[in-house]
């Protein structure tokens, strides 16, 4: 499937009822190679259907993780936050935490004291120790075991939704998890204000995007959701339901703004956050930070870690379509190929995505980044899905390599054509 072009790969998942269509959106460093298209459709909560539209609102799922990381690094940029420092003033909670070893034969956790302080690096680069509960078995038994089941209706803030000991020292390990929540709510603490109010003023308005269209859930004003993907018969509530792969009760029962997982924007905006770190402009970061984002965290401790997850059951979720046993690190904001690919990722890109659905990809030493947000229908075929992603992350690279050949053919004959123009004046 990743051989496939885009266009007949997704117009042929559309037609046999797979997905409802697509949002596709890339460019190159300079902005003169420029793909933004939607396809398929999408069906109101009236049951009429509508074309898909690039300005549709997305829902972001995981991928709303990168625009958190940037958010925490502008923080680190004005002097309130440090990448190394610990965040013991700020998160007492975190450095209050204890690893759990594992759990006795009658359940009885076993629970040591942290050898070193969490600092906001190791938040971002998902090497602190706070991991998904649902990605590591002993976390499981233990929230199963000392967590009461929420009551109808109750929301949890992210220092209660995530509350539960750490799965492994920090800095020793690697695991997917909540880490960029956490930096979501310490950008909060340090800066009085939401981490939505954050986006908005540091990120939208220097980039020209409108503010309304980047909000976390719950979405707000008729305008905005009426350009909602998911506002739709199988997710009436914008749950990001077919993101997520059914379920989405990870939006309906947060309260308040989850750097991990709860943005919404449109995909052309969204590209312009890409951009914005594929050209290192100044407008969003300094230009040094950008540079430290592009570099990989993952020190000597953490590696082993990082190859078991690679390697692991989920492996296929954390390796974001770079080929089994391929050399990849994790930078700040996504994985890290550590190698050039022809014709594909260099080892200056980093990538990550959203639920099962949402994909994204910034690479500096070939000047390109660009997203591929797939609106599958329910039930979601994960593997359709996935092929298609990949197919999207190869063919955008094709695309370019075309274009730039053409571009060059361009050139050349301009270049001949004033040349005879020349020769023909000197005459």
């Amino acid at each position: 499937m990743a051989d496939d072009k885009i266009e007949s790969a997704f117009e042929a998942s559309i037609a046999s009822g797979k997905i409802n269509g697509a949002v596709i959106c890339a460019t190159d460093a300079n902005g003169t190679f420029v793909y933004n298209r939607a396809l398929g459709e999408r069906t109101l909560l009236s049951g009429e259907k509508q074309p898909q539209r690039t300005d549709d609102m997305l829902y972001l799922a995981s991928a709303t993780k990168l625009i958190a990381t940037i958010a925490a690094l502008q923080c680190v940029d004005d002097g309130l936050l440090t990448l190394a420092g610990p965040l013991s003033e700020i998160a007492p909670e975190l450095a209050s935490k204890q690893v759990l070893a594992g759990l006795s034969d009658d359940g009885t956790p076993q629970l040591v004291p942290a050898a070193r302080p969490i600092t906001m690096e190791m938040l971002l680069s998902h090497t602190s120790g706070v991991a998904y509960d649902f990605l590591v078995p002993k976390l499981t038994k233990w929230r199963q075991q000392n967590e009461p089941p929420l009551a109808e209706g109750e929301r949890r803030p992210v220092e209660k939704a995530f509350s539960y000991p750490l799965a492994f020292q920090p800095g020793e390990g690697w695991m997917y998890g909540p880490g960029l929540d956490w930096a979501g709510r310490i950008v909060e603490r340090v800066t009085g204000g939401t981490l939505g109010d954050h986006v908005r003023q540091r990120i939208c308005k220097p980039l020209g995007i409108p503010v309304d269209d980047a909000q976390f859930y719950p979405v707000k004003g008729e305008s905005v959701r009426a350009r909602l993907v998911d506002l739709n018969p199988d997710d009436p509530e914008c749950l990001g339901r077919a993101v997520l792969g059914g379920g989405g009760d990870m939006n309906l029962r947060s309260k308040g703004d989850f750097g991990g997982h709860g943005l919404f924007m449109t995909g052309p905006d969204y590209l312009k956050v890409l951009k914005s770190l594929l050209v290192n402009d100044g407008k969003l970061l300094q230009s040094e930070t950008v540079e430290n984002m592009f570099e990989n965290r993952i020190g000597p401790e953490a590696e082993a870690g990082h190859r078991g997850a690679i390697e692991g059951m989920a492996g296929v979720f954390f390796r974001v379509g770079t080929e089994p046993g391929s050399k990849v690190g994790h930078g700040l904001g996504g994985l890290m190929p550590l190698e050039n690919t022809e014709g594909w990722y260099s080892e200056k890109t980093i990538t990550w995505g959203g639920g099962l659905t949402f994909s994204w990809f910034c690479d500096r030493k070939n000047g390109l980044c660009g997203l591929g947000a797939v609106q599958a229908s329910l039930p979601v075929d994960g593997k359709i899905v996935s092929d298609l992603k990949q197919t999207f992350r190869h063919d955008m690279y094709r695309k370019h390599a075309a274009w730039k050949e053409q571009a060059q053919e361009c050139y050349n004959m301009r270049k001949v054509s004033l040349d005879s123009l020349a020769s023909m004046e000197t005459m």
